[in-house]
């Protein structure tokens, strides 16, 4: 069996709400073992022996009524994701907060990202997860302009963004 993550796209936001314990429920109906959600922003870990996002996202649509893209990852992704410390050079506290945006697929070699100076910088491009540092501001706020990150992404990416503090949760 193998133990996937997957991250949802735009839940619990507007009309497009999902009790994290129904979202277990269902995962558990599909067959899936070892179901844990973390946090209530769609994120749910579990095991099965194939690939579950297909399967996954139909049975989202079906319940609820509404799609929700999930990323997939394996929890052998995670860990090198982990294990690679894309935010060494950054403190696990400091005045700012560490992102990674994750992709569905391999990002274009042409793709050329930019932060912006003083709101967010660009820490690391992998070939599929951007890792991103958001500072905090006088206002509180943290990484303006992340929010019209997507912007820079090619047409048609699919795309989710955690704070980095989730990551090391999913496996836990």
């Amino acid at each position: 069996m193998t133990v996937w993550v997957a991250f949802l796209r735009a839940v619990n936001v507007g009309k497009r709400q999902m009790k994290m314990a129904e979202l277990k429920a269902l995962c558990e109906e599909l067959g899936y073992s070892g179901v844990k959600t973390i946090l209530a922003s769609g994120n749910v870990r579990f095991e099965c022996g194939h690939e579950p996002k297909a399967e996954l996202e139909a049975a989202i649509a079906r319940r609820w009524g509404w799609s929700s893209q999930a990323l997939i990852r394996t929890g052998d992704e995670i860990e090198a994701m982990l294990a690679s410390t894309p935010f060494a050079a950054y403190p696990d506290e400091g005045p700012f907060h560490r992102y990674v945006m994750m992709f569905d697929k391999p990002l274009s070699n042409n793709t050329k990202f930019t932060g912006a100076t003083g709101d967010y910088d660009i820490v690391r491009v992998d070939a599929r997860d951007l890792f991103l540092v958001g500072w905090r501001q006088p206002d509180g706020r943290h990484g303006p302009g992340l929010d019209k990150f997507d912007r820079q992404l090619e047409k048609g990416a699919v795309a989710t963004m955690r704070n980095w503090n989730t990551i090391p949760k999913v496996l836990e």
